[in-house]
């Protein structure tokens, strides 16, 4: 049977029951009594392993199969679940999620798991004692290790006089050229022989996905020691241990092979029952999965639809064709339903995304031998797909920052009076038309006098400057470019370190940061983002005769005030709003647009925010409001100064979107 045709739907279950298993480990730590929940991972890990021998992929499903074992083993309370089992399963899963994401990106999904397949049959046995990386090789390990090719290159290649061996080589820890390495093991190996295969593939030792140790299986006539010196004589190989495939283990591997597609046969009829259930609860839900790509095209058609809207609408205005007119209103009625359903059709909810923290929380804490609850709110909360694929990595660091240097170690909080295991709040809620994620911890909080000190020291603000700082301004200095407050610069980012990086990202979505912090109590990140990208609410104002728009999102009102009105302070142009001062910005200055005589004596202007700072856009008149599609300006005008992107109106003219987060300084 051809399976191509199923691999998308392959990888998206692989990757829900990956993550599915992820969560039931993380609430089994919590609760390691609790048998349900050792059942649910067991469900999961079947269900995976039937896929994967189906498809093929035996490595995946020969570990999975392992898993089991111990899982069997754990709710026939033959072993008990402790930090130590956990973290085996852990790295089990891994290795599962790096085979999975191989084989989306076109690979076989074969990896050297050797140790880890050790020591969940340690685990099975009840033996944890010894958990060493450089232990000998169980026998599972031999399953897979070669297929039919090529064991039968090695058996007929030992019958012409070759040698069969495997090289089990460790790099130095210390090694930075790592796949460099590689390939020059790989040269002085092919003068003496040939390479037949490498654990892992020579795709993920080239791009070096592997820690320091790697397997190469070669025939030569040279003998074991002369393989072994040779290989040696390459700068910062630091061990190379030589064993020979002998035709014993080859026929081992072979009966392996042969027992391990007996239990798949047997699986998969388990696992067709499993489908047929999936199958009926997926239909009384009645929901389907739809590629991505379809997504956005039925998105970019009725992108389409919108512009030809607004040109209808222009249309008839001009001709005022009462007839036309009821047409056109019936148009716009039924295309905003129609847009509504697209747009919540791409919301999907931030769960995607936050699903894979607690994981990491997890391990960070480990690491830096302190003890971290993540606690996740609002994790249903939708978000458009565009803006979901983009957040990720901006959350990654804040919360890595968060537990480095917000969470104290367990002796410290103990001393401050905390309890010994700090929490980090992961919150995501709606707002109007924007939601707001707030990654927010009870540590000790952000040392003032130390972020003052370090921006003087960069030469970020003058010694005048540091002295008449609010708390809020304080802490704006943390998205500076290049600023930082840790004393080493470590793998784990110190409070600081790419803090203008994420800035930057989140903006770039049309987004913001702020940041607030009490000493001793902790701090908050707070994002707020809009809802979708592709089609905005905005105000279209006219300057001389070109047209720009102003999202609604950005806007708190708009005024026409007298010229008389206008007031200077520091040399900036500055309106009374409200008793508030707020700068007067001229975009007509902004955008050197020709100035001609002016004899009106009321200036338009758009009061516009960002975060609590605020500021008086002067234009020409306002033309209305209006929904636009937002459109790129391409690779050659990626630096335009407060222009986020264009639109095209429905009289067929451009009018640019303005920045106004660039605007407001």
């Amino acid at each position: 049977m051809e399976m191509t045709q199923y691999l998308d739907i392959f990888i998206d279950e692989s990757k829900e029951h990956l993550q599915a298993i992820n969560e039931q480990v993380l609430l089994l730590e919590k609760s390691p009594e609790e048998l349900s929940i050792v059942n649910e991972i067991f469900r999961s890990a079947h269900t995976l392993k039937g896929m994967s021998a189906t498809m093929g992929y035996e490595d995946l499903a020969s570990l999975t199969h392992c898993m089991e074992n111990v899982l069997d083993a754990i709710r026939n309370k033959k072993i008990v679940v402790t930090p130590q089992v956990l973290d085996v399963l852990f790295g089990s899963l891994d290795h599962l999620e790096a085979m999975v994401v191989e084989i989306s990106e076109g690979g076989t999904g074969k990896r050297d798991v050797s140790s880890t397949v050790k020591e969940l049959e340690a685990l099975e046995k009840g033996d944890t004692s010894n958990f060493s990386k450089g232990q000998a090789k169980s026998h599972s390990e031999n399953i897979q290790i070669y297929d039919q090719y090529e064991r039968q290159i090695i058996l007929q290649s030992k019958e012409q006089g070759f040698q069969a061996f495997e090289l089990s080589i460790s790099l130095r820890e210390d090694c930075i050229l790592k796949a460099a390495r590689v390939y020059m093991v790989f040269e002085v190996v092919e003068q003496i022989g040939e390479i037949i295969k490498t654990m892992p593939s020579v795709e993920m030792l080239e791009s070096e996905h592997f820690e320091t140790n790697f397997k190469l299986s070669i025939l030569t006539k040279e003998s074991a020691n002369d393989v072994k010196e040779r290989i040696l004589k390459v700068s910062e190989v630091d061990v190379v241990d030589v064993s020979e495939i002998d035709a014993d283990r080859i026929d081992a591997s072979t009966q392996d092979e042969t027992n391990l597609n007996s239990e798949q046969t047997e699986s998969n009829g388990t696992e067709k029952d499993d489908s047929q259930k999936a199958s009926t609860t997926s239909s009384s839900g009645k929901t389907i999965r739809v590629n991505i790509e379809r997504l956005d095209q039925l998105m970019n058609l009725f992108e389409e639809l919108v512009i030809d809207r607004g040109r209808l609408e222009e249309i008839s205005k001009s001709i005022r064709s009462s007839e036309l007119n009821e047409t056109v209103e019936r148009m716009s009625r039924v295309s905003g339903d129609l847009q509504n359903i697209i747009l919540t059709m791409r919301m999907v909810p931030v769960e995607q995304v936050f699903n894979r923290f607690p994981r990491m929380v997890r391990g960070l804490a480990k690491d830096l031998g302190k003890k971290v609850n993540l606690e996740i709110v609002g994790a249903e909360t939708e978000l458009d797909r565009t803006v979901i694929d983009e957040i990720g990595d901006p959350l990654v660091h804040l919360l890595r920052n968060s537990i480095d240097h917000g969470i104290e170690a367990p002796s410290a909080r103990a001393s401050a009076g905390k309890n010994e295991t700090g929490t980090i709040y992961l919150r995501a809620y709606h707002s109007g038309n924007h939601v707001f994620i707030d990654i927010e911890d009870d540590g000790s909080g952000i040392n003032k006098q130390r972020v003052v000190k370090k921006a003087l020291e960069n030469g970020i603000i003058s010694k005048e400057m540091s002295e008449n700082l609010t708390d809020k301004q304080c802490f704006e200095l943390l998205f500076a470019s290049g600023f930082s407050t840790a004393e080493v610069i470590s793998d784990i980012s110190g409070r600081g370190v790419g803090l203008d990086v994420v800035k930057n990202k989140i903006e770039s979505l049309g987004g913001s940061i702020y940041v607030d912090s009490t000493a001793g109590f902790g701090t908050i990140f707070s994002i707020q983002l809009p809802l979708t990208l592709s089609i905005m609410s905005v105000m279209l104002v006219e300057i001389q005769n070109e047209k720009y728009a102003i999202p609604l999102s950005s806007i708190i009102e708009t005024a026409i005030i007298k010229k008389e009105d206008i007031l200077s302070a520091h040399n900036q142009k500055v309106i009374d709003f409200r008793g508030r001062v707020v700068p007067l910005v001229n975009l007509k200055e902004i955008f050197e647009v020709p100035v001609t005589a002016e004899s009106n004596q009321h200036v338009p202007v758009v009061v516009v925010r960002k975060g609590d700072k605020m500021a008086a856009l002067a234009v020409d008149s306002f033309i209305g409001q209006q929904e636009i599609v937002l459109k790129s300006l391409g690779q050659y005008l990626t630096s335009v100064f407060a222009i986020s992107g264009a639109t095209i109106l429905g009289d067929g003219q451009v009018a640019l979107i303005l920045d106004c987060n660039a605007l407001i300084k």
